[in-house]
């Protein structure tokens, strides 16, 4: 069992001050924090292991090579795919699905047909469905939320026909914290023959994934979420799909045979991982997700539940506050939080929980749309890792009390 505070000691970031306060870093739906583990890897491959990879026969290009392979098969593991060369490796979540918006798109989407996605979900995966559906001459059609979040899953036998290719759905909003029926989703696409896509930028962290079990077709998330450097990201693809999309870039690494007559490509996922990749950052998701498996303990796990209670009782209790996104359970729901206050700019908010040493995000949260759906300019957002405490919590809603005041005079 891992206790909260031996866990925050592996993660140099929380021992910084902010305007002579410590930092109470809340900020962890955008960018979390990085444990020693993490920068240690990345050192070490830095200065031991800097060489390209899969190329050159000497010695450091063969560790390097190995360390990214053996990376591979890491997180294939973590997500209970069936084989290694279902896992790419791209620079994060957004260049995963702008790689599925064009190989998959090339593949399997034509004039006429259909891909869905939902009111809840991050610009990243919207922007790139509508690059595609204009590219290809396809419609791009919304399921939408209810007032507390949560899809409206009654209304998606209808939007599905034969002519819908892909839905495309956040495992849990990085708006609304709230956990969406993948696997349901799922069944009932596939009962239409419809692919389904599942943005896991939030859900890799929260929750214990099986791509399998959740049976989708593809599964994104970006290392720098889950404790790994930054311009890191996996794409999971099933083998049969990735096999007949063709490459997203051309260049080197990704070629079979280059002649003036044309060129054949590697198989997967070589072919999609074109150019000379991450040598430094791609390994750092496997201590990454290393610590992530290690946080789930029951210590760490209970805190954080102790957190989210105590998060959604000060919230909703208070009348001034509109909390977006409400369970009809906790279980349904991260300890993730965006609201709004009367009376107060969610910016100005931000600025003095800053000067109180607090880390938290305001605005539209990469979200437009579900901004306009709930008619306001932008959010306050907190959200809670496995090294944050319930002190911390405390702390915050005492604060977040004090700028109220300033505020509201």
């Amino acid at each position: 069992m891992m206790e909260v505070e031996k866990i925050r000691q592996e993660f140099p970031e929380l021992g910084e001050r902010v305007y002579g306060k410590p930092l109470v870093y809340l900020d962890n739906a955008a960018t979390s924090q990085r444990p020693l583990s993490v920068i240690c890897k990345w050192e070490e491959m830095s200065v031991k292991y800097n060489a390209n990879l899969h190329r050159a026969v000497h010695h450091i290009a063969d560790l390097a090579t190995a360390e990214y392979e053996a990376t591979r098969e890491a997180v294939r593991d973590y997500l209970g795919a069936a084989r290694s060369e279902e896992i790419v490796f791209t620079s994060g979540a957004t260049a995963s699905i702008n790689l599925v918006a064009f190989s998959f798109g090339e593949a399997f989407v034509h004039t006429g047909d259909e891909i869905i996605v939902t009111e809840a979900e991050h610009h990243s995966n919207i922007v790139p469905w509508q690059m595609l559906c204009a590219r290809k001459g396809a419609s791009l059609k919304v399921l939408p939320v209810d007032e507390n979040g949560r899809l409206r899953l009654e209304e998606l036998p209808a939007l599905l026909t034969s002519r819908t290719r892909l839905l495309c759905v956040a495992h849990i909003s990085n708006v609304l914290g709230l956990l969406n029926p993948v696997k349901e989703i799922v069944n009932i696409c596939h009962s239409n023959n419809c692919k389904v896509l599942v943005d896991g930028a939030q859900g890799i962290v929260h929750q214990r994934v099986d791509v399998r079990e959740l049976g989708c077709d593809f599964y994104v998330f970006s290392g720098h979420k889950v404790y790994a450097a930054p311009g890191t990201g996996v794409l999971y693809g099933r083998a049969e799909l990735l096999e007949q999309m063709p490459p997203y870039m051309g260049g080197g690494e990704m070629i079979d045979t280059v002649r003036w007559s044309g060129t054949t490509y590697a198989p997967s996922p070589r072919k999609f991982e074109a150019g000379t990749q991450n040598i430094a950052g791609t390994p750092t998701l496997r201590p990454a997700l290393e610590m992530a498996r290690r946080m789930r303990e029951e210590g760490a796990e209970a805190e954080l539940e102790a957190v989210k209670q105590f998060m959604l009782n000060k919230l909703q209790e208070d009348p001034r506050i509109r909390l977006f996104g409400v369970p009809e359970d906790p279980a349904g729901k991260i300890p993730l939080f965006s609201f709004s206050v009367e009376h107060c700019h969610h910016e100005d908010l931000a600025l003095i929980l800053d000067k109180m040493g607090i880390a938290v995000r305001s605005g539209q949260m990469c979200a437009e749309p579900l901004m306009d759906r709930y008619g306001v300019t932008g959010m306050l957002r907190v959200s809670f890792a496995p090294y944050n405490t319930l002190s911390e919590a405390e702390y915050f809603i005492a604060s977040l009390e004090r700028a109220i005041k300033m505020l509201q005079g």
